[in-house]
């Protein structure tokens, strides 16, 4: 009886066991499953610089790329250029970063709030999206003299542009977000008895945020985008400044770094804005398959 007994105590753990390691391997094979092709293009990459098909001073492979990472990243004396680059990665991205953060709040604090009420209100929006229209289409880069002219080289110049580039997105996408929030939803509402007042929080907002949610990660893409242009006029530090510095002293090795490490920080901050958004978007469980 009591041999029976133990082995009836350790089945329960089994289905847990299990389903633990089916966990495992899943997220296993979904590393592996996006690892693939960055690891076939790096592959062929490296094929293509033995070979002599790309010549090193104008594409370095992928090698001497990861040499260089290691050393703007970590440090290392002994390679070329340690003086000015060497270790001084957390500098410039910690410099670039509150640069993005700063810009993209203020784009998101402005965005949003004149997206709602020009979603919500037709005859504001006559007044207003006319000239909205005729700012959007024009690039950055021919801002670019009116900032320093108005700023200055330097951080506030480049705090206007990534604002200027990560305000329509947030805009135009909470406007839309309005715009196509079911009628029923409201009028259902206003016959449970919800007040005028409590319509903008318990059903507009709620039911724009999936529309919002798109315009932050846009708007996010294009705030690094108009970093990386507002650092490369004259500002001390950066990962912007950095390419600039890199482009002067050609050493496209580090271009490459700066290039593929901003790209890595803006996936991170891509991501943080999706897992902030989870919570409030608990209700649609298709926006985050």
């Amino acid at each position: 009886m009591q041999v029976e007994h133990g082995v009836n105590a350790s089945a329960p753990s089994a289905p847990g066991q299990v389903t633990f390691l089916h966990s495992i391997f899943l997220r296993a094979g979904l590393v592996l499953h996006a690892l693939a092709l960055p690891a076939v293009l790096i592959l062929v990459w490296q094929l293509a610089a033995v070979s002599g098909y790309l010549p090193p001073r104008m594409m370095p492979s992928p090698v001497k790329v990861a040499e260089t990472a290691f050393d703007f990243v970590l440090g290392n004396s002994d390679s070329p250029g340690a003086y000015a680059f060497s270790g001084s990665f957390i500098k410039h991205a910690w410099v670039s970063t509150l640069r993005v953060a700063q810009g993209f709040l203020l784009a998101v604090l402005a965005g949003v709030s004149l997206g709602l009420v020009l979603g919500m209100s037709r005859t504001i929006e006559r007044f207003v999206d006319p000239i909205l229209q005729v700012i959007r289409p024009i690039p950055i880069t021919a801002w670019l003299p009116l900032s320093i002219m108005w700023f200055g080289l330097g951080h506030r110049a480049t705090l206007f542009l990534i604002f200027l580039g990560a305000f329509f997105p947030v805009l135009i996408n909470t406007v839309t977000g309005v715009k196509l929030v079911d009628r029923r939803l409201i009028e259902a509402a206003e016959m449970l008895g919800t007040r005028r007042r409590q319509l903008f929080h318990r059903i507009l907002l709620p039911a724009a945020l999936p529309s919002i949610l798109a315009g932050l990660r846009i708007g996010l893409g294009f705030a690094w985008v108009c970093l990386v242009v507002g650092e490369m006029t004259g500002v001390g530090t950066g990962l912007g400044s950095a390419i600039a510095d890199a482009r002067e002293l050609f050493r496209v090795d580090l271009i490459i770094v700066c290039m593929l490490l901003i790209g890595l920080i803006g996936y991170t901050s891509d991501r943080l804005i999706v897992y902030s958004f989870r919570r409030a978007l608990r209700w649609s469980p298709t926006l985050f398959r």
